[in-house]
Order: structure tokens, then C-alpha cells, then sequence
């Protein structure tokens, strides 16, 4: 698995994210933490979460075509300081005592904007920094990468939100960017022909779109991934209540619940890096949202702090078996030509689904309470997973075949002298 850091430029990029997701997801946390502490309000939580997400949701089909046609690179690079100023507009607004809950949503919203092409590039550029052969472990590790970012993010920012306020966490986030801006230039990428397409960009969505739906793999794995990612947002827009309200915590306790879960990605992540074959992701694809779901359930019903924790680190695991399963099984099927297009519907199937969640758990949460919503997407969950568990056998059969025709195909290639990547 750590053979993967012989390759240069997924080295320098993995430690330039390490360093700026930290920073990013302590901003998560003190905004969370800040919205509930200005307003009192699950609705406006749940709104706030929302338009971070929507534009995200709306845009990212744009995002990625814009992958596939521009210079990845390059893209990252402007997105990266785009985003380095809005946690600069935020430090300066929480310093100076001049924030105010319409501040946090214009900035939300502009981060959303951003993350629309950001996060479809990202992903279809990882595949650049690596060889094909190595592909599974460089997504298996950057998950890893993520889980801990925000298992020590979520827990310093509650620390330091609790002791100094929202601000330094927001300066230290601003700084963070500054990292995977020096790693993305320090990186020597060979020069890449750029596809040069005569379709109008609605009518590659289309074809993407028609495509992705079209083969089962493919719309299983996204329609997965919106319905737990969906649910994971009701618990993303709530957690202040439930560390404030049922808990009888503060902001430190906020954070180490983000972090508990944080844990389980982690593990989760460590466990399907370690994984000898790229065949049997199906019943993590299975398995996965079922063990989310009967967690949340007992976070839910929870009143003790350890025992939520537990339950969270179990949900974590859960939800990151069907995160990177899908993913990968997503890499390897998808051509280099489509992957930008292709993987921008599955954020825009995963990502997007996030604010759905964020807005449906603050609408029912003001009428029913936090836990029973979280316990009525907990149990969605797990209805959806029993579903798909009646079709497991032929998505295996048809993930197999592709996959062995896919690698048939790359060997001919291979042995014909044609540069791969």
C-alpha cells in the first residue's frame, strides 16, 4: 500500500491535503458551532448546510465537463486560493465581532460555487499522480487522509472554538490553503492533450448522464451514495443540538462527536486499503448502510457521551465502506475521456445529496425533534440497503466482467507500447 508514495506528485499532494483538509474541516465545525450559538435555530442550521451544498449539487455536472476539457492543474490551483480568501473574509468578520448569520450564508454559498468544480477535478485528477496499477490504494489512502483530517480538525476546532472562538479556527484554516497551493506547484505533470470537444456542454451531460444511468454499476453506486450521504446530513446539520441539547455540552463536545466519526472512516478507510483484490467491494456496497444505519439509531436514543461516541465511530465505518467501495468501483470503470463527467454526477449524486439531508433534518427537526429524524433517515437507510441486497448478485456479475474486460483491454494496450498512465 505505501508503495504508492514513489510516485512524486501523489506525495506531495497527499501531504498538501493533509495539512489544508485539517483546516477545512475545523471550518465546518466553528461554523456549525457558530450558527447554533447566534441563532438557537435546527432550521437555520439545516439552511446553512444547504446553501454550502447547493450550488455544489447544481453546478458540479458543469464541473465536471470543465475537468475533462481544461487543465486539471491549473483548476485546482485558482480553486484552492478561491477558497483561501473566503476563510480570510470569515477570519476578519469573526475576529472583528462584525459576523452575522447572513455573512455565513453568502460566504457558504460563494464555498459552494467553488466546490463545484474543485471537487470533480480532484478526484479525476488523483488518477493523474499515479499509475493505473496503483490506483485502488491512492483512493484508499486519500480516504484515509480525509477520515483523519477531520477526526483532528473537528477536535482541535471544538478546543480552540471553546477557548479562543470561531475566528482562530477560521486563520488557521485560511493558513492550511497555503500548503496544497505549494504542492500543486511543486508537482511535474507530463504535458496532457487537452479533449477538444464540439458538443455544447448541456449535451455532454446528456451523454454522461445517459450513459452513468444506463449501466447498472454505475447508477447503483450513485443512487447509493445519495442515499447515505443524504442521511450522514441529517447528523452533519443536528450534531450542535445533540452536543448542546442532549448531551449538555458545549463546542469541545461538538467537536469530539465530529471526530468520533471521524474515527470509523478512518478504520473503515485502513480496512479497504489492506484489501488484496479489487473484486468483493459489492457487499461493503451492501453491508455498509445497514451498519450506518442501526448506529445512528442507538446515537440517536443515546443520553451518554461515551456510548454516542462509540456509536458513531461504528457509523463512520459504515458510511465509509459504501463511500470508497463506490468510488473505486466508479475509477476503475469509467474511461479517462468521461471520468471528469462521470464523476462529477457521482458528487452530484453524493455531495449534493448532503444538503438535501441538511435541509430535511432542520425542516423535521423543528417539528418532531432531532432524534426521531435522525432515527427516521437512519431507518430509510437501511430499508434502501435491503433493497439493494436483492440485486447484489447481478451487479456482481456485471462489475466482474467489466472489470476483467477492462484489465484484458489495458494489457493489450500495454504490450502494444502505448503510454499509460
Amino acid at each position: 500500500m505505501l508503495n504508492t508514495f514513489r510516485f512524486r506528485n501523489f506525495s506531495l499532494y497527499y501531504i498538501g491535503q493533509a495539512i489544508s483538509l485539517v483546516g477545512t474541516s475545523m471550518t465546518q465545525v466553528a461554523t456549525a458551532w457558530l450558527v447554533y450559538h447566534l441563532t438557537s435555530s435546527a432550521w437555520l442550521l439545516g439552511l446553512v448546510g444547504f446553501v454550502t451544498q447547493i450550488p455544489t449539487f447544481v453546478l458540479i455536472p458543469l464541473g465536471g465537463i470543465v475537468a475533462d476539457r481544461w487543465n486539471r492543474h491549473r483548476i485546482l490551483t485558482v480553486a484552492q486560493i478561491l477558497g483561501m480568501l473566503k476563510s480570510l473574509s470569515l477570519t476578519s468578520l469573526a475576529l472583528t465581532s462584525t459576523i452575522n448569520i447572513w455573512h455565513i450564508i453568502v460566504l457558504s454559498l460563494v464555498q459552494g460555487i467553488v466546490n463545484a468544480f474543485e471537487i470533480p477535478t480532484r478526484q479525476a485528477f488523483l488518477p493523474e499522480t499515479v499509475g493505473r496499477e496503483n490506483l485502488e490504494n491512492a483512493i484508499a489512502l486519500y480516504s484515509s487522509l480525509v477520515s483523519v483530517a477531520t477526526m483532528v480538525g473537528p477536535a482541535v476546532a471544538g478546543l480552540l472554538n471553546a477557548a479562543f472562538g470561531a475566528g482562530v479556527c477560521f486563520a488557521i484554516d485560511s493558513i492550511s490553503y497555503i500548503a496544497v497551493i505549494i504542492a500543486l506547484l511543486a508537482m511535474r505533470l507530463a504535458p496532457k492533450k487537452a479533449i477538444i470537444s464540439t458538443r455544447k456542454p448541456l449535451v455532454e451531460f446528456r451523454t454522461s448522464f445517459i450513459y452513468a444511468f444506463s449501466f447498472l454499476p454505475i447508477r447503483w453506486v450513485a443512487i447509493g451514495a445519495a442515499l447515505v450521504c443524504c442521511v450522514w446530513g441529517f447528523f452533519l446539520a443536528l450534531g450542535p443540538i445533540f452536543a448542546a441539547e442532549v448531551l449538555q455540552g458545549g463546542p469541545n463536545t461538538f467537536g469530539f462527536l465530529m471526530a468520533a466519526s471521524s474515527v470509523g472512516t478512518l478504520i473503515g478507510g485502513i480496512y479497504l486499503s489492506g484489501r488484496p483484490s479489487k473484486f468483493g467491494f459489492e457487499k461493503a456496497l451492501a453491508f455498509g448502510p445497514v451498519l450506518m444505519g442501526m448506529s445512528l439509531i442507538v446515537f440517536a436514543l443515546s443520553h451518554i457521551l461515551w456510548l454516542s461516541l462509540l456509536a458513531l465511530v461504528v457509523a463512520g465505518f459504515g458510511f465509509i465502506l459504501q463511500i470508497i467501495s463506490g468510488r473505486t468501483v466508479l475509477q476503475l470503470l469509467v474511461t479517462d475521456e468521461m471520468r471528469g463527467q462521470i464523476t462529477g454526477l457521482y458528487v452530484m449524486a453524493s455531495t449534493g445529496a448532503v444538503p438535501v439531508g441538511n435541509l430535511i433534518a432542520g425542516i423535521l427537526a423543528s417539528y418532531i425533534g432531532a432524534a426521531n429524524t435522525v432515527i427516521f433517515g437512519a431507518s430509510a437507510c437501511i430499508a434502501g440497503s435491503l433493497f439493494f441486497m436483492q440485486q447484489l448478485s447481478v451487479f456482481r456479475d456485471l462489475v466482474h466482467q467489466n472489470l476483467l474486460n477492462a484489465n484484458e483491454s489495458h494489457i493489450k494496450e500495454k504490450s502494444s507500447g502505448k503510454n499509460l498512465p
